[in-house]
């Protein structure tokens, strides 16, 4: 009988505004429970000094440039993060085996195959006193993949999890969007890819004209009024991004310019509506590599709360698919990922592969992350 680990996971987003904690007991293989879920949110001042930071990294010379700033930060949120573990550790009354610690996403380029999170495995395993995997995206990189997207492995598990039978997609709305297709009970037959911007266009129209960190339930979208002629524009300005065979997204690879000069209401219906036709189009041209048959979509991430976005997404896809919550079969779309990443740190510290050809684009199935056991 396989052995169990109680593995906790830590994620923080795009929207750069706190931690999602949770711990799985699992195998790393076909077992799976959640145990907790909890959320820290950053201060302030953190959340403002991340966002300012990320604004000045447009490319990786300027991960050189801005260094000093970076170094400081990742103290920052490697303090940040011991603190809600070993927050966590005090409800608990069991040992936790592993940290999986996925950091604070600052700069992502696929195409110049670097993906840089700030947070400091060693210092925080010398914190928490618990073995920690970080740094999950290099091996694929070298591995000829795109160090994302890396949660489909654990999309599939969930899947049994819930006991929804293959064919199946699950669609996380984060700051990026990323689909996986899970066609059958093989690992290798896993199929996922990112497919536009997901709130992280939202997010920011919403932080620069209203001081919010998001557009609850998208009611701002609702009340304004959809620009078409700037969303055609857009979206036509767009079509070489959209139908790039990429498999992995940065914030930056989209930007808000199209809309300067709107409200805040009709700026922010026009981005939902530019956010939806990108999804909608991506989804469908993933359902063509898997031979257009019909697929339940579970969605999870902030962006299934966004009630417009979700709107027209749905409308995109007409009868292709039906969009359901995953919250409907007990599981909490807000810590798929931070559990996604305890599942991750398990199978890393098992050296099973945690990216595939099909996820990834990596040449083979590639395990992932650094162990460090600093006390």
């Amino acid at each position: 009988m396989s052995k169990s680990f109680y593995s906790l996971g830590l994620m923080s987003g795009t929207s750069m505004d706190g931690v999602d904690v949770s711990i799985i007991n699992s195998d790393g293989s076909a077992k799976f429970k959640g145990i907790l879920n909890k959320y820290f949110e950053y201060s302030e001042d953190l959340h403002k000094n991340l966002i300012s930071s990320r604004d000045k990294i447009n490319s990786s010379k300027d991960l050189k440039v801005h260094s000093k700033e970076l170094d400081f930060l990742q103290k920052e949120i490697t303090l940040f993060h011991s603190k809600a573990v070993n927050e966590v550790v005090k409800e608990i009354d069991f040992n936790i085996d592993i940290i999986g610690f996925h950091g604070q996403t600052i700069f992502h380029n696929a195409g110049e195959r670097i993906s840089r999170q700030l947070g400091d495995g060693n210092l925080l395993s010398q914190l928490v006193k618990k073995k920690v995997v970080y740094d999950f995206r290099q091996n694929d990189l070298k591995n000829g993949g795109q160090g994302a997207p890396l949660a489909p492995i654990f999309h599939k598990i969930i899947s049994k999890e819930i006991k929804i039978d293959p064919p199946l997609c699950i669609l996380n709305l984060g700051g990026i969007a990323n689909i996986t297709a899970i066609e059958s009970d093989e690992d290798l037959t896993l199929v996922s890819c990112d497919i536009g911007p997901g709130n992280c266009l939202i997010d920011e129209w919403v932080r620069k004209n209203a001081g919010k960190k998001y557009d609850k339930d998208g009611l701002i979208a609702k009340l304004g009024k959809i620009n078409a002629a700037i969303l055609n524009q857009a979206l036509d300005n767009n079509e070489s991004l959209i139908t790039k065979n990429i498999l992995s997204y940065d914030a930056k690879d989209f930007d808000l310019n199209f809309v300067r000069g709107l409200s805040l209401e009709d700026g922010a219906a026009t981005i939902t509506e530019f956010t939806g036709s990108v999804l909608g189009e991506g989804i469908l041209n993933f359902f063509k590599k898997l031979g257009n048959k019909p697929k339940k979509i579970l969605v999870c991430g902030g962006g299934r709360k966004n009630l417009t976005l979700i709107q027209s997404i749905k409308e995109k896809l007409v009868e292709k698919s039906t969009i359901e919550n995953i919250d409907k079969y007990g599981l909490d779309g807000d810590f798929i990922e931070s559990q996604a990443f305890a599942y991750l740190a398990i199978r890393s510290f098992l050296k099973l592969p945690i990216s595939f050809p099909k996820t990834t684009g990596c040449k083979e199935p590639s395990t992932g992350g650094v162990l460090v056991q600093n006390f």
